[in-house]
Parts: C-alpha cells; sequence; structure tokens
C-alpha cells in the first residue's frame, strides 16, 4: 500500500513513481525484503526450540505458545511506529509460525484415521489458503480506507487467528503417542486411541507407538534420523521436498504477486483484487485436492501439478520477456494473461506440491523420529523461505523475466525426483509407511535390511 511504503520504505515508494528505474527494479530494497524476510528467519530459528517443546511436552503447547505469538505479533506490527517495530512484529509472527508448523501437521497426522490421513493432512493447507484469501480480502478492503491507516488493520489482525489457534489448543485433546512419548498413563493413552479411532481393539496400534517410544529414549530423535542409515530415505525426503515446494517459486509468487502486477502496470487496488481472484481459485484447488489426494494418491497429484506449474512458468517467462520491457507497460489484454496464467499456477501448486510438501513429510517419519524429523522439513522450509524472500526482488531486478525459466527448470528437476525416488504412501497406516523403503528400487539398500525392515515395521506409527 503506497501510505504503508511512503512511511516505513520512502526509497522504495520514490522507485516505484519514478520512470528512470527499470520495470523490473522498481521494489528491489534490502530493507523491504528483510521486513518480509525477518518472520521466517524467526520462524527458522525458533523450530529448532519448537522441535524440543513437541517431543517434550507435547503438540498442544506448541500450539497454544504459537497462538500467543501470533497475538503479540500482530498487536505490535498495528500499533507500529517505525520500522524496527513493524520488524518485531513480524519476527514474533515468525515464532508463531516455527511452533505452528513444527505441532499442527504432527497433531493433524497421528489423529487422523489412516485411510483420511491425507485429507486431513492437506486441511492444513485449505487452512492456510482460507487464510491467505481472507488477508487478501482484507488488505483490498483496508487499502480504501480514508487517511492512509489501513495497512494498521491488515497487521492487527494477524491477532484474530492466533487468539482461534491459542483458545481452542486448550481444549483439544493430546495425541496418544505424545501421550506415550512422555510417559503418561498409558491406559489413558489407550482410552484416547480407542475413542478417535472407533474401535475397541488397539492393541496393535498401541505395541507399535510403546515400541518406538522405547527407541526413542534409547537415542535422541536428531542424532538417530542424521546418523542411523535405515532412517536415510526419511531424512532426504524431510530435506528435499520442503525444498522442492520453495523453488517452485510459488512464495515469489505469493509473496510478491501485488508487486508483479504493478509491475505490468496495474494500479494498487487493481493488484490487491487481482491476488484476492488468484488466491480464491487456489483454494478451491486446495479443496480438489482433499478429496483425490486419498483416491488418486501423492504421486498422481505431484505430477499433474507439477507439469501444468511448468507450462505456466514458461508462458509467464516468455510473456514478460517479449511484452515488458525496462519501461512501459504492457497492454491490458497482456495483463489479462498474465493474471490467467498465474491463477492457473496458483491452482496447481494448491492441487499437488502446496498440501503434499506437507503432508508427505509429516506421513513417513517413525515416531522416535517424528518431531526430529518434522523439525528438519520446517527448518528446510523456512530457510529456502527466507532464501526465496530476500533474494526474489534483486533476482528479479537482475534476471528480469530469466527468473521464471529458473523456477521452470526447478520444476523439472523436481517431478523427476518424485517419479524415481518417492513411493506411493496412499492408504497405508503410518505404522507401516517404513515397510515401503525395503521395498523401493534405491532405498531398499538403506531400508532393505532385515534389521531395517523389523525396526521399521515395529517403529513407524
Amino acid at each position: 500500500m503506497d501510505p504503508f511504503l511512503r512511511k516505513f520504505f520512502p526509497k522504495v515508494y520514490r522507485q516505484m513513481k519514478g520512470s528512470s528505474v527499470s520495470n523490473y527494479c522498481k521494489f528491489d530494497s534490502q530493507l523491504l525484503t528483510a521486513f518480509t524476510s525477518s518472520l521466517y528467519v524467526a520462524g527458522l530459528i525458533t523450530t529448532l526450540l519448537a522441535s524440543w517443546v513437541t517431543s517434550r511436552c507435547g503438540r498442544r503447547p506448541s500450539m497454544i505458545i504459537a497462538g500467543a505469538a501470533f497475538l503479540a505479533g500482530g498487536a505490535i506490527g498495528g500499533a507500529a511506529v517505525d520500522v524496527y517495530m513493524v520488524i518485531f512484529g513480524r519476527v514474533l509472527l515468525g515464532v508463531g509460525l516455527g511452533f505452528g508448523n513444527q505441532a499442527v501437521p504432527l497433531y493433524l497426522s497421528e489423529m487422523a484415521p489412516p485411510v483420511y490421513r491425507g485429507a486431513f493432512s492437506n486441511g492444513f493447507q485449505l487452512c492456510v489458503s482460507i487464510g491467505a484469501v481472507t488477508a487478501h480480502l482484507i488488505n483490498f478492503g483496508a487499502e480504501k480506507i480514508k487517511g492512509g491507516w489501513g495497512w494498521r488493520v491488515s497487521l492487527a489482525l494477524a491477532a484474530v487467528p492466533g487468539g482461534f489457534l491459542a483458545l481452542g489448543a486448550l481444549f483439544l485433546p493430546e495425541t496418544p503417542n505424545s501421550l506415550v512419548q512422555q510417559g503418561k498413563d498409558q491406559e489413558h493413552a489407550r482410552a484416547l486411541l480407542k475413542r478417535i479411532r472407533g474401535v475397541d481393539d488397539v492393541s496393535d496400534e498401541m505395541a507399535d507407538i510403546v515400541a518406538a517410544t522405547q527407541q526413542a529414549k534409547a537415542g535422541r530423535g536428531l542424532q538417530l534420523i542424521l546418523f542411523q542409515r535405515r532412517y536415510r530415505p526419511q531424512l532426504v525426503m524431510a530435506v528435499m521436498i520442503p525444498f522442492f515446494q520453495q523453488v517452485t517459486g510459488i512464495n515469489a509468487i505469493s509473496f510478491y504477486a501485488p508487486v508483479l502486477l504493478r509491475t505490468i502496470g496495474l494500479g494498487e487496488s487493481a493488484s490487491l483484487l487481482s491476488v484476492v481472484v488468484t488466491g480464491s481459485i487456489g483454494l478451491v484447488s486446495t479443496a480438489v485436492s482433499m478429496s483425490l489426494v486419498d483416491r488418486a494418491g501423492r504421486r498422481t497429484l505431484f505430477f499433474v501439478g507439477g507439469a501444468q506449474m511448468l507450462v505456466c512458468q514458461l508462458m509467464i517467462g516468455a510473456i514478460m520477456a517479449t511484452q515488458l520491457g525496462d519501461q512501459g507497460q504492457v497492454s491490458k489484454a497482456v495483463a489479462l494473461v498474465l493474471i490467467v496464467l498465474i491463477a492457473a499456477y496458483v491452482a496447481a501448486f494448491a492441487l499437488s506440491w502446496g498440501p503434499l510438501g506437507w503432508l508427505v513429510p509429516s506421513e513417513i517419519f517413525p515416531l522416535e523420529v517424528r518431531s526430529a524429523g518434522q523439525s528438519i522439513a520446517v527448518a528446510v522450509n523456512f530457510l529456502l523461505t527466507t532464501f526465496v524472500a530476500q533474494l526474489f526482488l534483486a533476482m528479479l531486478c537482475r534476471m528480469k523475466s530469466g527468473i521464471f525459466f529458473f523456477f521452470a527448470a526447478w520444476l523439472v528437476i523436481m517431478t523427476t525426483f518424485v517419479y524415481l525416488l518417492l513411493p506411493e504412501t496412499k492408504g497405508k497406516p503410518m505404522e507401516q509407511v517404513g515397510e515401503l523403503w525395503g521395498h523401493h528400487w534405491f532405498w531398499k539398500r538403506f531400508a532393505g535390511t532385515e534389521e531395517g525392515r523389523t525396526t521399521n515395521k515395529l517403529s513407524c506409527n
């Protein structure tokens, strides 16, 4: 928003209004990108502490801490009087993300029935999409507030979902896995497991949970997943899947969609409205993903979404290269085509790498390394998100339209990776997912030994 830029980033505002600066460089500012990426730097650092809290104290306490941090961050951001206060508010929001992204996917995966685990876990991304669309709508409305203080509304309202998260977590039960892991009464965990599974006989699942907990006590989860050969497949997935999720280019689009749209000549209000439209399409696609993931499977959605994103990135890059120079604007017809392509790209991401980037890592770890594995996945996600957020505007300024071909190349690599190295996990109970590695053409050399198969079968819950 112009009033926000004038108050906190006057240099960017002058560049945006000037005619001598390249279209691709109007928003190139390390201070502006620091404002964006500070949230993810804080999340990256916080996730290390969040892993310990989630493992030792439970999933619920981490969710409560996350909600409280969101509340504080929203309040400080909305009341900010200088850029340092704004960035501090972003840092607190990053603390909330660190704890929330650590605990919520684990909670959903552990509580969900195996046959519906994909849909339950994809609900995480669905809620992210709902939040994004809501935020875009708030921005669109707040931009029209007379007096130029609408940005305060946008930042302060982050406290509302934070309050829901903190309050709601107070009324949730802890997962049976976490209760056993904390050394609580196993009969209480058994009764809870019966209630959430809807059956009386949960002996096998309880035995898996207890066995995995005993193994976890024999060694720290992070040490196990980093140095035990039999966990090598899960470690690779914990690193590569969130890495690939970020180099799809989605954060370049989602963080800076209004910037991109203003770069091609749309006004402030039109840019925000266009983001609302594309975000709504992403929301619908996430709902479609929830309905398909447990039927079509994870790999199929990866392939379909990856192919559509690749085509969109190539077409956006080609249009930007041929239609938008350093000066001037594109025609309204070309701007409309770009908006449609961005919407198609967001839809493909929301169908595939958006929800599956969280689902797959959350369902492949045995209990004894689950919190540590999730911590690695979240840390990599934050690290790459920070990298993209901090460097995208500088890369756009220097690479210009070539940046979209850069992301397209990564889409080819990641789709090949899924085809060759990721087994299908649909319909598999979490305690049986470990067996897939022992039968995979490549991973069996790590998990295919009799010792690895037995351990994985006992410990994967």
